[in-house]
């Protein structure tokens, strides 16, 4: 269990350090961080907003505000209202990329002026993957909207494209299909047409961004878009700080000076995170019967403020037996106690 003493002398290494990039970039900096711990995910969403607001009020209008960035993606709509509401304070947005700025992430970037990557700085596809009550249901899970697997926008293009092109089935065959599809899952038409309209939506967000600092540049804004939202095969896709440049990103090689301080920085809300841990309670628990844990999982930094994501869980180890299990089985029964952001102090 992490100590409050050692809380907040990791909080001071974090601030020192964002003194540090702010002396070294001429502006202000701040962090947001929504961690990918096995088990406990975060995501961009629109909580984010009031707490960003209150750390831009806090700072002050300024000529310069760098976003510190590590997510594996989140709501398209949240990150693209985020680059809107810091561009309210200052007259140039950075965002600094030490390692991943996955999907929303990488829109998050294209609202920037500067992208500023490290070496293992990761970008990547843009297109949307959408959850809506619609979405088939998680094998092995009780059915509820809840449970429904990510249906990825691009996927549902290249079906019909497949369809199309590779098996050669024509309009009334297709309708055909959608049809029988209806009749298995009366949902599934109305997913899959959720998935598609989403693309244009994308579209729209990711140029109007890039418009922010591109101007008139329609050409080469569209071939941006293009690529980031339909032409590169996967969503897994991850795209280095040359490649960006080729794509045409505004990318900015991070000196070893600042690359360094980036990566001190990103290693400190690792460690706080557990980021390269995987959660199980089992693990946990160790050989307890039952423990209470506070995980934190998401930040929002700057000079003057921290914002966390807290968890609190009760994790119990019990026995299940018949007529649930057929022989005596172990689990574990997880409680979240209390969770959501706290300004930490």
């Amino acid at each position: 269990m992490v100590t409050d003493v050692e809380l907040n002398d990791a909080r001071e290494r974090r601030r020192a350090l964002i003194s540090k990039i702010q002396e070294a970039r001429k502006s202000k900096v701040i962090c947001y961080i929504t961690g990918d711990r096995q088990n406990l995910q975060t995501q961009i969403a629109y909580d984010c907003h009031p707490l960003v607001f209150s750390h831009l009020r806090e700072i002050g209008a300024s000529e310069k505000v760098d976003l510190f960035l590590y997510t594996p993606g989140g709501s398209i709509v949240a990150g693209w209202g985020l680059v809107h509401l810091i561009r309210e304070f200052c007259k140039e947005f950075g965002v600094l990329v030490p390692y991943k700025a996955w999907s929303s992430g990488t829109l998050i970037c294209l609202g920037a002026d500067e992208i500023v990557m490290g070496r293992l700085g990761q970008l990547g596809p843009i297109d949307p993957s959408i959850n809506t009550p619609f979405n088939p249901p998680i094998p092995g899970f009780p059915v509820t909207p809840q449970n429904t697997l990510p249906m990825n926008v691009e996927d549902v293009v290249s079906f019909i494209d497949l369809a199309k092109k590779e098996v050669g089935l024509k309009r009334d065959s297709l309708a055909s299909i959608l049809d029988n599809l209806s009749k298995i899952n009366p949902y599934a038409p109305l997913a899959l047409g959720a998935a598609h309209r989403v693309r244009p939506q994308i579209v729209k967000l990711a140029t109007e961004l890039l418009g922010l600092h591109m101007g008139k540049q329609r050409k080469q804004i569209d071939y941006i878009v293009d690529i980031l939202a339909k032409k590169l095969g996967s969503h897994e896709y991850l795209i280095g700080r040359k490649e960006a440049k080729k794509i045409g990103l505004t990318v900015v090689d991070a000196s070893l000076e600042l690359e360094k301080s980036m990566w001190e920085l990103y290693s400190e809300y690792e460690r706080l995170m557990e980021l390269n841990t995987p959660y199980s309670p089992s693990t946990f628990l160790g050989e307890q019967q039952s423990a209470t844990g506070t995980f934190f999982r998401a930040a929002i930094e700057s000079e003057v403020l921290t914002h966390l994501f807290r968890t609190v869980r009760q994790v119990t180890k019990v026995v299940i037996g018949p007529p649930v299990a057929p022989v005596p089985t172990t689990g574990y029964q997880e409680v979240v106690l209390d969770e959501g952001w706290i300004r930490y102090s």
